[in-house]
């Protein structure tokens, strides 16, 4: 029998993992870990140093990507260490803090989801009101209370689950942090989190996709010839395919997270070193890779700032006024 603190008559036994299977699977999470970190943050640096996607959209994508950066640089890790053999070596204060950081990450992902989901449907279905509406400015205000909302639902969410503090913390061993979650804070979790903010941003694309077909028809009904009016047709078919190409993203999301609420609702008591927690929390930690893919693949811009940084060209003087793409293309 091994233990994870051998000098501690109280430490908790250690659970030894070993063989090639093992070794593959912590050889694999640890390669997405490094790919999560590595591409959100080629999409934090692209959106915060070229001045050309200074956008209240592009905003809320560098919201969405710091999210998922802090779930590839620290939720990761942290899992992928408890899967190894199951001892926490980092004591109370660090399990605490670890969890308020899973869960602020998590949290402030659908927080930015719905965001985006508002910032699109407003650019539809009022395209002429939008920039005057949506700013820096006021997204900036947005994203800052999203976090602060989460910061604080979590916050309130350990304290009533007696895991906020080190005093509150109850283990049957040391070397172990695991937190109980109780089946009330189950519902509410996912009532709040889940199941209000999935079905606004149903709805809202729901009426994206129906404005955009709309306007799609229109603009094929116009005669060709005129400037302005092919104009409006580059600029409605450059929103449409922004509402697409994020309606993706929030299919990925459902995809990856449907799961865990469903699992996590059938049990009385949820435990974070239960299977369903660590199953489908790695594959809730794959969609924070799975975004950046996605940008990759349907944004031009996103693929020419790639380019510009791999060659070190953001290091030139004024290279943050580098024009990605033509304006409304």
């Amino acid at each position: 029998i091994e233990y994870c603190f051998p000098d501690n008559n109280a430490s908790c036994r250690k659970a030894v993992r070993s063989g090639p299977g093992n070794t593959f699977l912590f050889v694999f999470l640890s390669c997405i870990s490094v790919c999560t970190v590595i591409l959100n943050l080629l999409v934090i640096i692209s959106i915060s140093h070229f001045k050309q996607l200074h956008t209240p959209t592009n905003l809320l994508i560098l919201s969405l990507a710091a999210a998922d950066l802090l779930v590839g640089m620290f939720v990761m890790p942290v899992k992928i260490m408890q899967l190894s053999d199951s001892c926490w070596y980092l004591g109370k204060i660090t399990c605490s803090i670890s969890e308020i950081i899973i869960g602020l990450s998590v949290l402030a992902s659908l927080c930015n989801l719905v965001f985006i989901a508002v910032d699109r449907y407003m650019a539809i279905t009022d395209p002429l009101f939008y920039s005057s509406r949506v700013t820096i400015c006021k997204t900036s205000v947005c994203i800052l209370l999203g976090w602060s909302i989460c910061l604080f639902y979590i916050i309130i969410f350990m304290y009533f689950n007696d895991h906020l503090t080190p005093s509150q913390i109850s283990t049957s061993c040391y070397g172990e942090c695991v937190v109980l979650v109780r089946y009330p804070w189950v519902i509410s979790g996912t009532v709040i989190f889940f199941i209000v903010p999935c079905s606004v941003i149903l709805i809202l694309y729901s009426i994206i996709f129906h404005v955009a077909l709309r306007q799609a028809k229109a603009v094929r009904a116009v005669a060709n010839g005129n400037l302005n009016k092919r104009a409006g047709k580059v600029s409605s078919s450059s929103e449409t395919k922004a509402a697409k190409t994020l309606g993706i993203v929030i299919t990925v999301y459902f995809t990856f997270w449907i799961p865990f609420y469903l699992s996590s609702m059938s049990v009385k008591n949820l435990t974070t070193a239960s299977m369903v927690w660590t199953v489908f929390g790695f594959l809730m930690c794959i969609n924070s890779s799975v975004n950046p893919l996605i940008y990759a693949i349907f944004y031009p811009w996103f693929r020419t700032s790639v380019r510009y940084i791999v060659n070190c060209r953001i290091f030139e003087t004024s290279s943050s006024r580098l024009k990605l793409y033509r304006e409304h293309s």
